[in-house]
């Protein structure tokens, strides 16, 4: 019995996988296509990459949504930390639940009413105190950060909920400060939480269309925004070149931080072990 739902699992988990990445290598196999249909494989060829370098207006877009998901990641992982921090360790304040449901609301809104919110927002900011001027790089940033610190306030918040709170109290009754104790004990315990927070709010940024539209000025267009008004006159192949290129990007960083996260972990057992034969020979 065990053998046969081993191969059932087996199966699914195969069927599963070619669902997720099967249109993924599809994608990357026709980006070196000859022919001008994306669904009509004529040889291969490169010149489709020749194409793309020499296309101007994809590699504003690629760099725009490079440097915004970059900066989205980088400051909604801090934002996120404090934000978990104080869910999963500041107790049942006073506003407690009116705070924990305004970091996760843009988790449920539907992002159409997100973006003209914000939308609204920026106009009404403008209009009151002449910030921001326009809509542009900046108010697609500000955008990007709103929904994605919510992300990482729940994988932060739900990874210190796990953490064994004993070794933060045994730390400040030897006399370490509570700032030391976060940051030599409890960053270094929540770091794939971290890593996994900054990973999702990259992608999120770099994946972001409807929202996007709506903050977006004239002169600010990211990847997702060109790709879509690419599609609508037809998908070129130097759509699949540039997403092959994002699709070995990301790959790169996942497993970047994989590994990083494995020494890590084995590091962390080391000085364990270590400390361990110290206590014993004591």
């Amino acid at each position: 019995m065990r053998r046969k739902l081993s191969h059932r699992l087996i199966l699914f988990l195969s069927i599963g996988y070619a669902f997720l990445y099967l249109p993924i290598i599809i994608l990357i196999v026709y980006s070196f296509n000859e022919s001008r249909l994306v669904t009509v494989w004529a040889g291969f060829s490169t010149k489709w990459y020749g194409e793309l370098l020499k296309d101007q207006g994809i590699l504003d877009a690629v760099w725009m949504s490079l440097r915004i998901a970059f900066l989205t990641a980088w400051v909604a992982t801090f934002l996120g930390a404090i934000a978990g921090q104080v869910m999963a360790r500041f107790g049942r304040f006073r506003f407690h639940s009116g705070f924990a449901s305004t970091i996760t609301a843009p988790l449920v809104m539907p992002e159409v009413i997100t973006g003209l919110s914000l939308l609204l927002l920026f106009v009404s900011m403008e209009t009151m105190i002449g910030w921001p001027e326009g809509r542009g790089m900046l108010t697609i940033w500000i955008s990007h950060v709103t929904f994605a610190t919510a992300f990482v306030a729940v994988i932060v918040s739900s990874r210190l909920r796990e953490m064994d709170i004993s070794i933060e109290e045994a730390a400040m009754d030897l006399g370490a400060h509570p700032f030391k104790v976060f940051f030599v004990i409890t960053i270094p315990i929540i770091m794939p939480a971290l890593i996994s927070g900054w990973l999702l709010s990259f992608t999120l940024s770099m994946d972001s269309l409807v929202i996007t539209s709506f903050v977006a000025g004239p002169a600010s267009t990211t990847l997702p925004m060109k790709v879509f008004s690419s599609v609508r006159m037809g998908v070129s192949p130097k759509i699949n070149a540039v997403a092959t290129f994002i699709v070995l990007f990301a790959t790169v960083i996942v497993v970047t931080s994989s590994v990083m996260t494995i020494r890590q972990d084995k590091k962390k057992q080391r000085e364990i072990q270590a400390a361990m034969k110290e206590n014993l020979g004591k």
